[in-house]
């Protein structure tokens, strides 16, 4: 399995199943608590993004969570850690099960993360730019008392146009190094990243966080990143001029996120360093995954707490991660 173009810039191939899951049902498909399931990898972190907000809004009930392993092949994402390797739930070995009972001549990625209807064993939708939003919008009725607004409307705007930018750059920025096809097109990528990252730790400098002074979509779409990137990121897509570690703003900011209930308490490094060091054979033929780095600054202190905000606004933090949902602790 390539990843990697040879003499082509890295495009990611963004043709979304864009069915919506809405209070009104619209699109077939209403909002019903157990009926649907959302299939993640703790490795990915679009499908991270999803983990984090289900998490902070209280869903988990309303919105049962099936983790894929974290690595997989041509065909998609497998059920690996589940026993029998397959979902308890619905009944499959792969991902790749759900997209073809949707459309049999499915031909685009097979990707997390995905909604599944349980009753037809159907994806409904792999958008996950939409997914994250509508769990804030659309699933109000089943939001835990106390969740936070993560997507307020006097502030859409702006949070929009952040992600845009952070998606362009960041995100998807060190895909573009990584997967680069040309020296061109990796410095033009690697350029690209870290002058966002510049402007980042500029804006972050007296706001503690990136939209308004309360955590926002913004934050998390950010953060799923930042915390990939000294694993992986650094040196596997050589992103190489600095460490997360060694940007002194970005990397307190990134700390104080992760020791929020919701965020540190979903991510599963040896998942990510897994996924990204076996799946990317035409990056690291060799498939030794790196026992490094040091996870510990992880817990340091941050003192971000200086710049006021309100982590969860008017609301209150999650409670304790399920059992069956926890990840190892560092």
């Amino acid at each position: 399995m390539s990843y990697v173009n040879p003499g082509s810039s890295y495009t990611r191939d963004s043709r979304y199943i864009t069915t919506r899951i809405t209070a009104d049902g619209r699109d077939g498909y209403p909002v019903e608590p157990g009926r649907y399931r959302l299939v993640v990898s703790r490795a990915c972190p679009w499908a991270s993004r999803a983990v984090i907000v289900r998490r902070l809004l209280g869903l988990e009930s309303a919105l049962p969570m099936a983790v894929a392993g974290p690595t997989h092949d041509e065909r998609s994402w497998t059920f690996d850690l589940d026993p029998d390797g397959r979902d308890p739930v619905l009944g499959i070995e792969r991902l790749q099960e759900a997209y073809l009972a949707r459309d049999p001549g499915y031909d685009r990625g097979i990707t997390v993360p995905a909604i599944v209807d349980v009753p037809t064993g159907k994806v409904v939708t792999n958008d996950f730019a939409r997914i994250t939003i509508d769990m804030s919008l659309e699933w109000t009725a089943h939001h835990r008392e106390g969740a936070p607004e993560l997507y307020p409307p006097a502030l859409r705007q702006e949070i929009d146009a952040v992600n845009e930018t952070v998606y362009k750059d960041v995100n998807n920025g060190v895909y573009r190094a990584g997967f680069a096809g040309s020296q061109e097109a990796y410095a033009s990528a690697y350029a690209s990243l870290f002058a966002r990252l510049d402007w980042l730790s500029e804006r972050l400098t007296t706001s503690r966080y990136l939209v308004g002074d309360t955590i926002t979509e913004a934050d998390i779409r950010l953060f799923t990143t930042l915390v990939r990137f000294d694993a992986v990121y650094h040196g596997h897509f050589k992103c190489n001029r600095q460490k997360l570690s060694e940007m002194p703003i970005l990397w307190a900011y990134a700390r104080d996120l992760f020791q929020t209930p919701g965020f540190g308490d979903t991510v599963d490094f040896d998942h990510i360093k897994r996924h990204y060091y076996l799946v990317h054979q035409d990056i690291n033929p060799s498939g030794i995954v790196p026992v490094g780095p040091d996870l510990s600054g992880w817990l340091d202190a941050h003192d971000r707490a200086s710049l006021g905000g309100r982590p969860f606004g008017g609301g209150t933090p999650p409670g304790p991660v399920a059992p069956e949902e926890a990840v190892p602790e560092l």
